[in-house]
């Protein structure tokens, strides 16, 4: 669901920017004492697993579409909203600058979309409630909750675009493409967020955010075992980014499948014409971004005379890209905490 520059104008970038600039300020202040004391090498390792995570694309059945998961609400189940939303900025911009994958000038309407409503909304209103009950319950707001998260960001997509004006596509048709596919990615995102909420409940419920900071008599992390869960996770980041990567559905995203559904329902090929860079401001984003992405589209950036295998290019994107956000997620853990203690 990462939107490029293409689908909206400055106007609506800009505010998105500014939106989602205060969110992070506003996060950063408020973010949870406990989270920086002990749990930023945590914090770190579950960012970057969720960027290898976005890199898996699943094919929906029946659909030609494929989605990926957001990870929004399983970082701020296991990190707590303000540190997740921190993370999910994180992980929204290493795929722009580096990889292109979402606009510059998108990457606040894409922040606002995949962390604000999972983290802000659909955490503490949906999964919250639930969470205080049996395990049977706990699963279930997080299903409920992650689909939610997902609906909002996705209808959020739908208003940016028809606001921005860029487009010919109809209100109603796009609206009726966008929410039924990301309801399907929903679903399958909830319940992989819910088989991890699940084991972990069972296992280690201190790893858990809401468990970690209302019970002070849990069991609490030894740094040694820090130590090994983080190494433990930091593995299974690198083999997920490494490795599954290459097993991914070719079939377009819900947004792309999405915009070329509504398009044909249309019947106008407006939408080709209409999604040219325009503006100063567009032309200055892209040109930024075509100098930053090193690896565009998870792949090498080859020449005439290079022939590099595209599978070892999304492997080696999906390694340093996980080592990324790792080093980044750690570096302003750190700083917080020096600036806060």
């Amino acid at each position: 669901m990462h939107m490029s520059d293409a689908l909206i104008t400055p106007a609506v970038g800009g505010t998105f920017l500014a939106a989602s600039a205060y969110v992070i300020n506003y996060s950063a202040k408020k973010i949870e004492s406990n989270v920086i004391e002990k749990r930023v090498p945590y914090m770190a390792v579950i960012s970057a697993f969720v960027f290898a995570a976005q890199m898996i694309n699943f094919a929906i059945p029946g659909t030609g579409s494929s989605g990926h998961i957001g990870g929004g609400m399983l970082l701020a189940i296991l990190l707590g909203p303000q540190a997740g939303f921190l993370s999910m900025a994180t992980v929204l911009l290493i795929q722009a600058l580096f990889f292109a994958d979402g606009g510059l000038l998108a990457f606040g309407c894409n922040l606002i979309n995949m962390g604000l409503f999972t983290c802000y909304v659909a955490y503490p209103l949906i999964y919250k409630p639930f969470s205080r009950g049996s395990k049977k319950w706990l699963l279930v707001g997080t299903v409920l909750a992650t689909v939610i998260g997902l609906q909002l960001g996705a209808f959020s997509v739908v208003i940016q675009t028809i606001i921005s004006g860029k487009t010919a596509l109809p209100f109603k048709e796009f609206t009726l493409f966008m929410q039924p596919i990301h309801l399907a990615i929903g679903l399958v995102e909830g319940f992989i967020t819910a088989a991890i909420v699940g084991f972990l409940y069972e296992r280690r419920e201190d790893l858990l955010f809401d468990f970690f900071k209302n019970n002070s008599m849990s069991r609490q992390l030894s740094p040694r075992k820090t130590s090994i869960i983080v190494q433990g996770i930091l593995v299974i980041t690198l083999i997920v980014g490494g490795l599954f990567s290459q097993f991914v559905s070719s079939d377009p995203d819900g947004l792309e499948w999405s915009l070329e559904k509504a398009v044909a329902q249309a019947e106008t090929s407006e939408m080709e014409e209409s999604v040219t860079v325009t503006s100063t401001i567009e032309m200055t984003m892209a040109n930024l971004q075509s100098k930053t992405a090193v690896m565009p589209d998870y792949d090498f950036n080859q020449s005439d005379d290079t022939n590099i295998s595209s599978n070892i290019g999304t492997s080696v994107s999906g390694v340093i890209g996980s080592l990324l956000v790792l080093s980044i997620v750690t570096v302003f853990g750190i700083v917080i905490r020096k600036i806060r203690f």
